[in-house]
């Protein structure tokens, strides 16, 4: 049947009893699941990730700078990453890149909540920051 209408012979669901096919254009069935399948990932959330960088003595004026940065990420939908980057010596101020982290996760409360605590990797206290549900 499939020979004289031109089209394939394609096998739907081999597993069953008996095989399931269908006559159909082989190249048309492929070009529609491959529409579909972009049409589904188009639709799917991006997770933007935006990164915010401290020192252990970051100035109160960069600190404000930031939070103000931050504000406007978590505004836009993005996650929030904030770390506090230690060179050199500078670890042994880990307790002040904590604080700098709790202090900055208590006045974005109201624009995000903390996914993660600041925990320390390496030479970096990361911690990070989801937006909150915007209605």
């Amino acid at each position: 049947m499939a020979k004289d209408l031109g089209l394939d012979l394609v096998e739907i669901s081999p597993k069953a009893v008996p095989p399931v096919c269908k006559i159909i254009d082989y190249q048309k069935f492929l070009y529609e699941q491959k529409k579909r399948d972009k049409a589904m990932k188009s639709k799917a959330t991006k997770v933007i990730i935006k990164e915010i960088r401290f020192g252990p003595q970051t100035d109160e004026h960069d600190y404000e700078f930031k939070k103000k940065h931050a504000i406007k990420f978590l505004q836009d939908g993005a996650k929030l990453k904030a770390f506090v980057f230690f060179k050199g010596r500078s670890i042994i101020f880990k307790e002040q890149g904590q604080i700098l982290l709790l202090k900055l996760a208590q006045e974005l409360e109201e624009y995000g909540k903390v996914e993660q605590l600041p925990k320390l990797e390496g030479k970096r206290m990361i911690m990070f920051i989801a937006p909150k549900k915007v209605k």
